[in-house]
């Protein structure tokens, strides 16, 4: 007897976007976060200073536009699971306080959505439709 096939697509956007493509926005995000926090804190004496200014930059970017500058970079969005819009600022500190504790970022479900996404109602995906997968310039 056969097992049913696990659909993989996120309903209504399809295919999840890679984890290399999530893992480098966020490498991207994060050195931003710690150069910007080198501004006002040595990250030596004061290590809560880049995970303070990561959850700055979901709540704004992501709360307001879907997309952090290394998210845009990589061509993927986060948005809402249930409207596909933008998530607010609120569920977007949510997210960046978690993904600072790694843990939840790495227990995924079959649409790539970590533990992170589950608890903050949001889903990672690549570009809409008829979008090239990276910004033009």
């Amino acid at each position: 007897m056969t097992e049913p096939s696990i659909p993989t697509a996120i309903p209504g956007y399809g295919e999840p976007p890679s984890l290399a493509r999530r893992f480098g926005a966020l490498l991207v995000d994060w050195v931003l976060c710690v150069l910007v926090a080198g501004l006002f804190a040595n990250a030596r004496r004061s290590p809560w200073a880049p995970p303070v200014v990561l959850i700055v930059e979901y709540a704004f970017f992501l709360g307001l536009f879907a997309q952090t500058p290394g998210m845009r970079l990589a061509g993927i969005r986060c948005v809402s699971w249930r409207t596909g819009r933008p998530v607010g600022i609120v569920a977007a500190a949510l997210r960046g306080a978690l993904l600072c504790l790694v843990v939840p970022a790495l227990v995924m479900d079959r649409y790539r959505r970590g533990l992170h996404d589950r608890i903050a109602g949001t889903v990672v995906v690549g570009p809409p439709s008829g979008e090239p997968d990276a910004p033009q310039r």
